[in-house]
């Protein structure tokens, strides 16, 4: 009797580890929970912005349903997103039911990105339900450039949102986009504001999304400019430090903080791209900087279930670009058409 080979099962669809075709792991995913948001920065979308229908927008079942099939696929990192995400009702019941994956083990961390605004009512529900770091946008310490930016005069809010956070638990990095005719004298200013409170802060490009009423090439500065001026006074040192993002640290040794350069147009970091994007709408794009897309949404609506949402998320993958299209010769037409508010950065 000839014995037969034996073989090793097939690892289930469901279980297999996202890896794109370039050989990059796949374990961060970024979530927009709405396109809404009670701010209008000028940089993210035009005065009068149109938001989308409710209906078109995923509900927490379809969010979480989609979550999971990624943490089951070797997701360790998740963060939800807007538009502002306090500002959709329901949140913070969603965000619980998500913590039971950490609970298991299945997820690493589960992070949020806001405005600030609403913080300081929901910081101590954030932390009971097992969110430990938020990222706070923040571009200036001034009332008066802050309402101009924003088009909302609302820092007091914002503040007030940071103390609480940091009060609650929640350590708190401030996010900063910097821009030429608005902040770019008071950077130093704010990253020792966020060093003396102990916090971390991440400078970021402008990145050319969507129509604006703002000119973007007057406005881009570039963040090698801005750490040859921190560097011209301060002490700079790389480290390895990573957050599950984009982010390149360097420890400053006259405040003892980090600050964090994201640059898309002037070094851009697609080669170590770890992470996929998911819109309120249940679109998965793989680059932020491109248009392919896998219809999530689409999926879930026509019943196929488990099964089908995993087959989308191996079809989006294996065509997930080696890099995006953000140019800085280009910055007077958007690169995407999308809001980054709809795309949740």
């Amino acid at each position: 009797m000839t014995a037969q080979a034996s073989h090793p099962p097939t690892m289930p669809q469901e279980a297999r580890p996202l890896v794109d075709s370039f050989g990059r792991a796949i374990t961060y995913l970024r979530v927009s929970v709405t396109d809404r948001c009670d701010l209008r920065c000028t940089y993210c979308m035009p005065e009068r912005m149109t938001f989308l229908p409710k209906p078109d927008v995923l509900t927490f079942e379809e969010l979480d349903a989609i979550c999971t099939a990624f943490i089951a696929r070797g997701v360790r990192r998740l963060r939800l997103t807007g538009g502002e995400p306090l500002g959709r009702r329901g949140l913070l019941g969603f965000v619980e039911g998500l913590s039971r994956h950490l609970r298991s083990g299945a997820l690493e961390e589960m992070t949020l990105t806001t405005n600030g605004v609403a913080l300081a009512r929901h910081a101590e529900a954030l932390f009971a339900a097992g969110v430990r770091r938020v990222n706070v946008s923040l571009d200036t310490l001034d009332p008066a450039v802050f309402a101009r930016i924003t088009r909302r005069n609302k820092l007091p809010e914002v503040l007030a949102g940071i103390e609480a956070a940091r009060a609650a638990g929640l350590a708190v990095k401030i996010n900063t986009v910097a821009l030429a005719q608005d902040n770019a004298d008071e950077l130093p200013r704010l990253i020792q504001w966020a060093h003396g409170q102990g916090m971390d802060i991440t400078l970021i490009e402008a990145m050319p999304m969507g129509d604006v009423d703002a000119d973007r090439p007057e406005q881009h500065l570039s963040l090698k400019d801005v750490r040859a001026t921190l560097t011209s006074f301060w002490t700079l040192t790389d480290t390895d430090d990573r957050t599950g993002g984009p982010a390149r640290y360097v420890r400053v040794r006259e405040t003892g903080g980090r600050i964090g350069f994201i640059t898309p147009l002037s070094h851009n970091f697609c080669e170590s791209c770890n992470r996929v994007r998911l819109t309120c709408t249940g679109m998965l794009y793989t680059c932020l900087g491109r248009e392919d897309r896998m219809d999530l949404r689409a999926v879930l609506r026509a019943g196929g279930g488990a099964p089908a949402v995993h087959a989308a998320i191996d079809a989006a993958l294996a065509a997930k670009p080696a890099g995006h299209d953000f140019r800085i010769e280009r910055l007077a037409t958007p690169a995407s058409p999308r809001q980054m508010s709809v795309t949740g950065g």
